[in-house]
């Protein structure tokens, strides 16, 4: 028989490059299973500054330096009447290089990352389907696939990581998906060329959230290379989706709903389809069992307003190899063992998730740091992805004290 790899990897986004790139850096064998041909488009194309530190282990820092994407500084807020935060300038924290971080196109990113891991020894497979993974009750005990060649094969590896993305393959397959009744939210967006740019070396690069005016949802603003920036409208599903009104419909009847947007895009020219996202919100009982984990999206997904997707992608995959090395070299592929590093990793997302729910329920950025501005610090902790240690929890009473008191202000002003 051909010698089977230490570790099957299920999809080549960022979360199963990281994780197959640091298992091939600790000495194992590692095959990567990719559905598509890259390149391939994906949203989610702002990273946070705290990525830095997994870019440099993955040897990717060098190549981001010399890529065309957009350098980001900072994050900045416009509220429902077109006040603007002041600007969340991420270095003000750290004056290190690693305060600097990217906007990027995912399908050039995600190649990049890819071929990352082929550099370093990992056997990546494009065009590949998983037709199974194959378990004797919770044990994982192989992964039947089918080559691009149409010929199919049955892989036995002693761990398979799941980062196959919201597709979620094992966690589907044992029913492991919750989601959060507090966000069912939607997205619709596209894509437009000469759109407006703020001014100055530290703000041409940065992330916009845009609230709606009438409060019920917010505007990505992301500005990519070749001039083209990301737009795009989240809110509750019910009310994005009310009536059987197209994309683009949607769309532009939001920009109108959005008057710092509809000024900032006016005079431009969309470059891509309309596209749109629901559901998107969710996580998984667990993070590992025997023989298997989940990382990335394929674990869960929180929410698109702080970016933190690619940096959650990129903690799991990191932190579910170092887990795997060890289970390798102790022989022991138990769910404890592969899913040590998930308590520390769900305390982390739970942070960032109080944040998010402090969003939607009104939350204004410039409000808190007038009255605790020594808290700001936290806040840009929570902003640039730094949200894995427990000084950050000495913010949320604050943050809870500001909430109320915006929400006294609104009732008195209804009464």
């Amino acid at each position: 028989m051909d010698k089977q790899p230490d570790v099957v990897v299920i999809g080549g986004g960022p979360a199963g490059s990281t994780a197959a790139t640091i298992l091939a850096q600790h000495g194992h064998s590692v095959t990567l299973l990719e559905r598509e041909k890259f390149p391939r488009f994906h949203i989610g194309e702002s990273f946070m500054p705290d990525t830095y530190w997994i870019l440099r282990r993955l040897g990717m820092v060098e190549k981001m330096k010399t890529s065309d994407f957009v350098q980001k500084y900072s994050v900045q807020f416009v509220n429902a009447s077109g006040q603007e935060s002041q600007p969340f300038y991420f270095f003000e924290n750290n004056p290190h290089e690693c305060s600097q971080t990217w906007q990027v196109l995912r399908s050039e990113f995600d190649e990049i990352l890819l071929r990352n891991s082929e550099s370093f020894g990992v056997d990546v497979r494009e065009e590949t389907r998983v037709l199974d993974v194959l378990f004797d009750g919770d044990r994982q005990t192989g992964v039947r696939i089918r080559n691009k060649d149409g010929t199919d094969e049955t892989l036995t590896p002693k761990v398979v990581v799941d980062a196959s993305g919201q597709s979620s393959v094992i966690a589907h397959r044992l029913k492991l998906r919750q989601t959060d009744p507090k966000l069912q939210k939607a997205s619709v967006w596209s894509y437009f060329k000469g759109a407006k740019r703020e001014p100055g070396k530290f703000d041409v690069g940065a992330t916009l959230v845009l609230q709606l005016k009438d409060k019920k949802g917010w505007f990505w603003y992301i500005p990519q290379h070749n001039d083209v920036v990301s737009v795009g409208v989240v809110a509750e599903k019910t009310d994005l989706f009310r009536d059987d009104s197209s994309a683009e419909e949607i769309f532009w009847r939001e920009v109108e709903n959005c008057p710092a947007i509809k000024q900032r895009i006016e005079g431009s020219e969309r470059v891509d389809v309309y596209r749109t996202t629901k559901d998107y919100t969710y996580r998984s009982t667990r993070c590992a069992g025997d023989g298997w984990v989940l990382v990335g999206d394929a674990f869960g997904f929180l929410d698109p307003i702080y970016s933190t997707g690619l940096q959650l992608a990129f903690r799991s995959g990191s932190m579910a190899a170092d887990a795997i090395s060890e289970a390798i070299k102790a022989n022991d592929f138990s769910a404890a063992q592969l899913g040590k590093w998930g308590p520390d990793f769900v305390t982390g997302m739970d942070r960032i998730r109080k944040l998010v729910y402090a969003f939607y329920e009104g939350f204004n950025f410039g409000a808190f740091v007038r009255k605790y501005p020594h808290h700001k610090r936290h806040i840009t902790d929570l902003l640039i992805g730094d949200f894995f240690k427990d000084a950050i929890d000495e913010v949320w009473e604050p943050l809870a004290d500001v909430i109320r008191s915006e929400a006294e202000k609104r009732e008195m002003a209804t009464a």
